[in-house]
């Protein structure tokens, strides 16, 4: 395919316009206090360029001036920094019997986070709940309406009907409904869907393990395992939304192949458990039986160590991350316990005699990573250019 440089953003002026803003944008948080003159020297831009910009930014509330940086001759430089409160993201995620929903400001400092129990998953019901949840949100915080930059919406993946199916993590009567659309007309705002694993990976980047990364994989304990990648700051997503449906691809074990996230996810510990009678419901009651070394639970991680070693060489040779994160919906010492486990392929590209980082990262976990995924994504779209090609 020939790409014309007209189809090329920044040829667009709107396009070129946005992406500018969010150059500059990214420059400035990434930098937490700048001056104009350095953030042209690293965007490109002009030094009257990026003065308009800024003026534009200040106007709308999201910089803000941070005093003067004096220089070794003539007029100390402005230094800008961005307003925590100049804008704010809402992130929801959904599952089939909860949702969940989170409000950050522009440095993803989290000012408002709720749960609540989900009687019906139909669509209806659904926008009923998270539009109750997006006015309960604003009228705690007393952020204006006018200020949310945007919706994120987490859903279990795969989308679009696809021959992988698990009634466990399912929506029903979504199948056929575009949401991105629903969601956007229900805010009134930008609504951006993902999956859980690729929200959660992308909270990493805005302010988790991964925020000095721009290539890494997040292994994703949801209901059951997903995998979210991230290559120059940005999510692959494939031609449908769903790269990184690591938990159905099979895998060897010590006795033979099996399904990945039928040996390492939330719903293989309960299935284990519930065979030696024991009932953990949620991340407290695996934590308290770790703690008390539970000979049930440690068999489980002792058993799933394999499988992943084999999942997370898979996704070094094939993506060639500079680490690989663990997180989601499982205590932390559970996964600590599951890094140290792992038995890593020492033929791996990944491993490196000039390594910088770990192999193996622990990132965030808890039952509000999803959510807290969903509104980085809005974060992360305010402060990272998108290059978009027409065609």
């Amino acid at each position: 395919m020939v790409v014309r440089l007209d189809q090329i953003v920044g040829a667009n002026a709107e396009r070129s316009r946005s992406h500018n803003r969010q150059l500059v944008l990214g420059h400035v948080r990434r930098a937490g206090q700048v001056g104009r003159a350095e953030i042209a020297r690293a965007s490109g831009l002009s030094t009257q360029a990026v003065s308009n910009i800024i003026a534009d930014l200040e106007r709308e509330g999201l910089l803000v001036e941070q005093g003067r940086l004096q220089g070794a001759r003539g007029m100390p430089a402005i230094q800008y920094a961005v307003n925590p409160r100049g804008g704010f993201a809402f992130g929801i995620e959904i599952r089939p019997g909860a949702v969940f929903a989170v409000m950050l400001d522009l440095l993803g400092n989290t000012v408002f986070s709720h749960r609540c129990t989900l009687s019906s998953a139909l669509p209806d019901a659904v926008t009923a709940k998270v539009l109750a949840l997006r006015d309960l949100a604003l009228s705690q915080t007393g952020v204006p309406a006018d200020r949310i930059l945007g919706a994120g919406v987490v859903v279990p993946g795969p989308f679009g009907t696809t021959s992988l199916k698990d009634e466990a993590t399912e929506l029903p009567g979504w199948a056929q409904i575009d949401m991105s659309a629903w969601f956007t007309r229900a805010f009134g705002l930008p609504a951006h869907v993902e999956n859980d694993a690729n929200a959660a990976a992308m909270a990493e980047h805005v302010s988790g393990a991964a925020r000095e990364l721009s290539h890494y994989a997040f292994l994703y304990f949801g209901t059951g395992l997903g995998l979210g990648l991230v290559s120059e700051g940005r999510l692959v997503r494939g031609a449908f939304g769903n790269a990184g449906e690591i938990g159905h691809v099979t895998m060897p074990t010590a006795s033979g192949g099996v399904v990945l996230e039928q040996a390492v996810s939330r719903l293989s510990i309960a299935r284990h458990l519930a065979g030696h009678g024991i009932d953990a419901p949620d991340s407290a009651s695996l934590a308290q039986l770790y703690d008390q070394g539970c000979p049930a639970l440690i068999d489980w991680l002792d058993q799933a160590a394999l499988p992943l070693a084999h999942a997370v060489s898979l996704v070094e040779n094939l993506f060639d991350p500079q680490a690989v994160i663990l997180g989601g919906a499982l205590p932390d010492t559970l996964i600590d316990h599951l890094i140290a486990a792992m038995p890593l392929d020492e033929r791996s590209v990944a491993n490196r005699p000039d390594r910088t980082t770990p192999r193996l990262l622990r990132g965030a976990s808890g039952r509000m990573t999803a959510a807290l995924g969903a509104a980085s994504l809005i974060v992360n779209r305010t402060f990272t250019p998108q290059l978009a090609v027409a065609v």
